[in-house]
């Protein structure tokens, strides 16, 4: 482990798994309390520490600006530059602080060197604890606690690496609106959400399924509030890996957040740790079907620090093979169903 490094050794040695953390992420730090706060990475870090794998750390530098090109825009790089070593809001949700943009670049790198790393092998599954997250970050601007869309960097990076087809999987409670525009009309990479909805930042009904040649390659299940793990079992089952099954991703990438909690206090589904193991269990054997097995985890939101740990313990265990979840399953429900009839128009799902 490096020297830096905020993780402890795991108690034995277990399946290897890269890992992307960093002390940057840690100086991403608001003026007066915020949610999507440093005390965040303790609750993930402990989850890390008590997941008994081989942790391979990955070294993290600062994304460049031709590899944030490929998904932002050139004028909101060069403003989020003159920013450094400032602090203020870029909306009312959106802090940035003194050593935000350092953090934030090197948290998009550290996610894209992951990628790199899955691709060149021999490790093929990863996680990442990038501060701030990413996936409401716009082409044009920053979003919902987010500067630089991270794994939307990481997958059109995968791209130009020569990766035919990624899959991004996004369960955090909110839709990743930013992530769902970058690719909108890219048929090569494939965005899938459940979400709350409607909810906070407002997008993401059945009805966006991608346009232009990339029609059909988005991918959302909006569900009502106090949802379960029965609705996430059901909609897993009959929209999300059927699609992923027929598409055949040679990476996947999931924007991994754990705010869909009981305990989150920002949103309204009530999900156990169960149901995030059950996700990453499933995610897993597409990725070994057709990516190799890389699957790549990228943390996202998650405000209750229990429900954090609790929540990327079990994804963590669940990708890695560690323990079997199998939680009920709701076939009937009316949004997963709605989600199928959409899904149906270029998917063979139901």
């Amino acid at each position: 482990m490096p020297e830096n490094s905020r993780i402890p050794r795991p108690p034995s040695e277990g399946p290897r798994s890269l890992l992307v953390d960093d002390p940057a992420f840690d100086q991403h730090r608001p003026r007066a309390y915020h949610p999507e706060r440093p005390e965040r990475l303790r609750a993930a870090r402990s989850a890390i520490a008590r997941t008994p794998a081989t942790w391979v750390p990955v070294t993290v530098r600062e994304a460049r600006a031709e590899e944030l090109l490929r998904v932002h825009d050139e004028a909101f790089i060069t403003y989020l530059e003159s920013l450094r070593e400032t602090e203020g809001n870029l909306d009312p949700d959106t802090y940035y602080g003194v050593d935000s943009v350092r953090a934030a670049r090197r948290a998009a790198g550290g996610v894209l060197a992951m990628v790199e790393a899955m691709i060149e092998g021999p490790v093929r599954t990863g996680v990442a604890l990038p501060r701030p997250p990413g996936h409401h970050a716009r082409p044009d601007r920053a979003m919902g606690f987010c500067l630089l869309n991270n794994v939307a960097v990481a997958a059109a990076h995968a791209r130009a690496m020569g990766v035919e087809r990624v899959a991004i999987v996004d369960f955090d409670v909110h839709h990743g609106n930013g992530t769902q525009e970058m690719f909108y009309a890219d048929p090569a990479v494939l965005y899938t959400s459940l979400h709350q909805f409607p909810f906070y930042p407002g997008t993401g009904p059945a009805e966006e399924i991608g346009g232009g040649e990339g029609r059909g390659a988005t991918v959302n299940v909006p569900l009502g509030s106090g949802g379960g793990d029965d609705v996430y079992r059901a909609a897993f089952e009959r929209v999300i890996l059927p699609v992923l099954e027929q598409f055949r991703p040679g990476l996947v990438l999931v924007s991994a957040g754990f705010d869909a909690s009981a305990r989150d206090p920002l949103a309204e589904m009530t999900l156990s740790g169960q149901a995030f193991g059950y996700m990453t269990q499933e995610l897993a054997k597409v990725a070994a079907s057709s990516a190799e097995g890389r699957l790549g985890l990228v943390l996202e939101g998650g405000y209750d620090l229990v429900a954090l740990e609790e929540g990327l313990g079990a994804a963590l265990s669940g990708a890695l093979g560690f323990a079997r979840f199998d939680p009920e399953r709701d076939p009937d429900h009316p949004d997963v169903a709605r989600a199928a009839r959409e899904a149906a128009r270029s998917w063979k799902v139901g």
